[in-house]
Formats: C-alpha cells, sequence, structure tokens
C-alpha cells in the first residue's frame, strides 16, 4: 500500500527524470545552433529611408546576413555624404554607398571637399552597384531639338547643391555657359512636387531628372505634361566624360517609357559599395563573393540592380583603388 511519502518520492523522481531528459534535448538544440566564435556587427551607411540608396542598402545587407558566417549585417541612413564618409573614416561605418562624383571629390578634395581638412585617401571600392543616369527634360513646345537649343530658355536647375542642382553645373561646365544664358533659372526642389509643377505649368520648360529607370512619376510626367527626354549625346558632354572621374556615359534603354521607343543617350554617376582600407581582407572577400552570387537576385529586385558583374566592376579600377579582399576576388573571377 502506497504511503503518502512513498507516493510523493516516486513523483519526484519521474518530474527529475524528465527534468534529465528535457535539459538533454536543450544541450543537443543548442548545440546545433550556428554559433560563430567571431561573429560581429558591420554597419552599411545609406541615404535616407525612402531613397533607392536604402532599398539597395537593405538588399546587400539580407545577402550579407543569409550568405555569409559571422557577420551580421545593418544598414543605418546617414545625414548626408559627408557625414557618411567621415563616419567611414572614424570606424563608425564599415561599408558606404556613395555616389561616385561625390567619391572622386572626397578623395581629390574638390567640390563640397575642397576646404575640408580630412584626408579620404583610404576609401577602397568593393563593387558599383548601380548608374544613376542624369536625365534632360525639355516640354516638346519650348522648340528644343538639341542640348544647344536649351540657351535662352527657361530652366529648373534644383535646389543649391542637390545631385539635381550638380548636374545642371556640370552640364553648364561641358558647354561653356553660364546662368546668364538662360531666361529664367529655377531653384525648385522636388519636395512636394515643386519642380514638376512649375515644369507642368509651363513655367520652366527643361529640368533634370536624377534617379533609376523605369520611374512611374517620371512616365507620369511625360505622359500628362508635354515632356520629352533629351538625347545627350554631345561632343561636349562626351569630353567631359572623358575627362572627368565619377562620370560614365550611359542609354536609357529603348522602350523604358511608352512614349520613347527609342534609345536615349546620356551620362551620369554610379553608386559604389566602399570601405576603408582598415576593413580586413577575408571580410570584404566574402562580401563581393555573396553580392556575385546573388547578382541574378539584384536584378529582379530592380532593372537598376542588374549593373554588377565582375568584368564591370574591373572596368571602374582605373577610377578609384580596390580593397585587396575585393582585389582578390576579381584576380581569381
Amino acid at each position: 500500500m502506497l504511503t503518502k511519502e512513498s507516493g510523493l518520492t516516486i513523483w519526484v523522481g519521474l518530474f527529475l527524470k524528465r527534468m534529465r531528459i528535457i535539459g538533454l534535448f536543450l544541450v543537443v538544440g543548442i548545440c546545433a545552433l550556428p554559433v560563430s566564435g567571431h561573429a560581429y556587427d558591420i554597419l552599411l551607411g545609406t541615404e535616407a529611408p525612402g531613397s533607392f540608396s536604402y532599398f539597395t542598402g537593405r538588399m546587400i545587407c539580407r545577402m550579407i546576413n543569409t550568405q555569409v558566417d559571422g557577420i551580421n549585417c545593418r544598414q543605418i541612413a546617414a545625414a548626408d555624404d559627408i557625414t557618411s564618409l567621415t563616419n567611414l573614416l572614424g570606424g563608425s561605418l564599415d561599408l558606404n554607398l556613395v555616389d561616385s562624383r561625390t567619391l572622386f571629390d572626397a578623395i581629390n578634395k574638390t567640390g563640397n571637399f575642397e576646404f575640408l581638412d580630412i584626408n579620404y585617401e583610404n576609401l577602397r571600392l568593393l563593387a558599383p552597384l548601380y548608374d544613376i543616369p542624369i536625365i534632360l527634360i525639355v516640354r516638346n513646345d519650348a522648340e528644343i531639338n538639341s542640348l544647344d537649343d536649351l540657351k535662352g530658355k527657361r530652366i529648373n536647375a534644383g535646389n543649391p547643391q542637390s545631385l539635381e542642382y550638380l548636374s545642371v553645373e556640370a552640364i553648364l561646365k561641358a558647354k561653356n555657359w553660364s546662368y546668364k544664358d538662360f531666361s529664367l533659372v529655377g531653384a525648385l526642389p522636388p519636395i512636394k512636387d515643386q519642380d514638376t509643377k512649375a515644369f507642368c505649368y509651363g513655367t520652366m520648360q527643361a529640368m533634370v531628372y536624377v534617379g533609376q529607370h523605369p520611374d512611374f512619376s517620371l512616365r507620369r510626367l511625360l505622359k500628362t505634361c508635354h515632356g520629352e527626354l533629351m538625347d545627350m549625346d554631345d561632343s561636349d558632354i562626351n569630353r567631359m566624360v572623358n575627362n572627368q572621374p565619377g562620370f560614365w556615359k550611359m542609354e536609357l534603354a529603348a522602350g523604358s517609357y511608352p512614349s520613347h521607343p527609342e534609345k536615349v543617350t546620356t551620362f551620369g554617376t554610379r553608386a559604389m559599395l566602399v570601405a576603408s582600407s582598415d576593413l580586413d581582407e577575408e571580410t570584404v572577400y566574402k562580401i563581393v563573393e555573396a553580392i556575385d552570387k546573388n547578382k541574378k537576385r539584384l536584378a529582379s529586385a530592380h532593372p537598376a540592380l542588374a549593373l554588377f558583374s565582375v568584368d564591370t566592376a574591373k572596368k571602374s579600377a582605373d577610377r578609384i583603388q580596390f580593397h585587396s579582399g575585393a582585389a582578390s576576388y576579381f584576380t581569381e573571377h
């Protein structure tokens, strides 16, 4: 006959036995997890949320987190390019997506970096990721049939120091023009569509668009506001592109927009994934490898991300020095 004491003893024994079994399963489960003793975080700087740079940074971090063992990538939206590149040098960031013209201005102490007492010479390229074409849009009632016809017209130069403003400045410099050559020069930003509204109402006869294609807002602008894309296959522009690092000759593919079945020749910059030379070679090698192995995934996310290839990356080597880890990967492939 069982007493209270003997029943309690049996119950305690069964409980302890089950706890030992549960503990064994927990130990086995923990050991099976993919734990790396040298795992660490890397921070990737991009532009603000909602930008194509931020979208691309998120894609790159996902690839790193799923393809590279021992590394956890997180993206950080920086206030501006100068801040992000300076944080990269100081170690607050490990990687950064930066516009090629900004990158070369930093290295060569030109443009916005001319008077900064900071040395950016140890910035290194991992990979070019996407093109940033500069598109000139003109009204079809403005009688602008070539780039030279732009003189005397009403143009919007964009917000000072914006990419649009710098693009217009580059065009003026290439053509040896000044703002006095135009009947009106606006400084309207894209905020609340100020620039496109002025274009649609006819206040401005020309404006630039800097971004990726195809773009729904640009498609709507061309359709509803009498807009046309101006071909910039111009000898002065070609000379500037050939002589100035940070610019590339580009083509907008035929049929990118229903109103433009033909290709459009233009120029632009590239978004570069860069790091400090202090980032270790093995980590960079693995990151570039992950990007190369997932280039189809990038292209399926957006047509603009189809740029990357080993061959394209190698052709960028004459414009900026590769990181040793990237150079090793491209040499082997």
